[in-house]
């Protein structure tokens, strides 16, 4: 078992240490360029992917308040079940997340898909809707990015076919992203 146990550590962190970070910069850039246009950032995923959105809407919501700054607008379109179940039942579960979004997004805002295969028609049909009205879309994503990353404006895929260390370096990607945007608020720093 306990060579299990580090055999698992160990592949997630060969994983982690794969991603570019670049990438990772790139995101938190957008994502600061949004709270600085007075934007808002919409998270949203589902199963493990939708725990994640909730963690990382948490984490930008709260966490970047500093004193005499404006706050982040963060809000997690996977957290409003009355909603998607509504969505769901009358239309069709692909509508679940671009249905809140046709009522909300607007040019400057950013919003962040997670779907593990980048198969799931929800977030793919999210991003569409996004692009359409000119807000910034962003994949994470594992295996090879599925199909939305060809629809997504930008996105870090882990590579990995292993769905629950997708997750895992999911959630350590929003946690990165997340101390960068703090620190930059904080610093009242634009990124340049």
């Amino acid at each position: 078992m306990l060579k299990e146990i580090g055999t698992y550590l160990d592949q997630v962190s060969t994983l982690a240490l794969k991603i570019p970070s670049e990438d990772i910069e790139k995101i938190a850039k957008i994502l600061l360029d949004t709270y600085h246009a007075g934007g808002r950032i919409f998270i949203f995923g589902n199963g493990g992917g939708s725990s994640t959105a909730s963690h990382f809407t948490c984490d930008l919501a709260k966490g970047t308040v500093a004193p005499e700054r404006p706050r982040l607008k963060a809000i997690c379109l996977s957290d409003n079940i009355p909603l998607i179940t509504a969505w769901a039942n009358d239309t069709d579960y692909t509508n679940t997340f671009g249905e809140q979004l046709k009522n909300l997004v607007e040019r400057n805002d950013a919003v962040i898909g997670l779907s593990g295969s980048g198969m799931s028609p929800n977030v793919i049909n999210a991003f569409r809707i996004a692009n359409q009205y000119g807000a910034i879309s962003i994949l994470l994503s594992g295996f090879k990015g599925g199909e939305a990353v060809k629809v997504a404006s930008e996105s870090i895929v882990v590579p990995s076919e292993d769905m629950q260390q997708i997750e895992d370096v999911h959630l350590m990607l929003c946690h990165i992203i997340f101390r960068i945007v703090r620190k930059r608020i904080r610093e009242g720093k634009n990124q340049e």
